[in-house]
């Protein structure tokens, strides 16, 4: 197995943008997923992660949603990104439709069996694809954001898995139950797992735990999560 990354640029509103290809090249007909990283935007922690999942057998698009050359370097400037992203949910929704048409062109990519996982604002592209009505099959949050765009949603077809730190300060039990309450209205299949002694960025493996474990890596979450979208993809996918 050669796995392989290759830049990919491609337009959209706001673009150009440059996406990351990660596949091997020599897998004929796989799946595909679009992985949509935390609120950092494109980086190497990605495309490592890309890599993982394809050895699993999965060919992926690592999503560049801020645009070429827009590139956070510290917190700050991420904020200010991701500011500038969501402050036009419809543009947000459209680039994400975008790069799920750019993962269909993908040589040996099945059309059939498409996925999204996300992390942070990424987990909130997640939800926002799949409340576009976007043809995947599913998709899997990891500590992301839940709140509604204010437009309603398409049908969503996609299976969902939000994979959730309980102490998580960005989402509180208040916003945990209204995606719940989101979902079930509209007759998504679903499941929400949340975790115990565990905060945002749980995943974030170069970000230690602060000591009121509200944000930060939690080794047993993140290896518990990673199981659980394992199963979540080898049964729709």
């Amino acid at each position: 197995m050669a796995i392989q990354q290759k830049t990919l640029l491609h337009g959209g509103p706001g673009g150009p943008f440059e996406s990351m290809a990660v596949y091997d090249p020599d897998a004929g007909s796989q799946p595909g997923l679009l992985l949509f990283p935390n609120f950092m935007g494109t980086k190497e922690w990605d495309f490592d992660k890309a890599e993982v999942l394809a050895m699993l057998g999965y060919k992926v698009l690592v999503v560049d949603y801020y645009g070429q050359g827009k590139r956070a370097t510290d917190m700050e400037s991420a904020g200010q990104l991701m500011q500038e992203l969501v402050a036009d949910r419809a543009v947000m929704r459209d680039r994400l439709l975008g790069a799920l048409e750019e993962l269909k062109k993908l040589p040996g990519v099945d059309a059939n069996r498409l996925g999204a996982i996300g992390f942070c604002l990424g987990g909130k592209c997640v939800l926002d694809l799949a409340r576009a009505g976007a043809d995947i099959k599913g998709g899997v949050v990891f500590h992301g954001v839940y709140d509604a765009p204010p437009f309603p949603n398409a049908a969503i077809t996609a299976k969902l898995l939000v994979c959730h730190g309980w102490n998580d300060p960005l989402c509180p039990p208040e916003a945990m139950n209204a995606l719940a309450r989101e979902l079930t209205d509209g007759g998504v299949d679903w499941q929400l797992i949340a975790y115990g002694h565990t905060g945002h960025a749980f995943t974030a493996d170069n970000m230690p735990m602060d000591d009121a474990k509200t944000f930060g890596f939690q080794p047993d979450t993140n290896r518990r999560s990673w199981q659980a979208m394992k199963d979540f993809f080898s049964e729709i996918l």
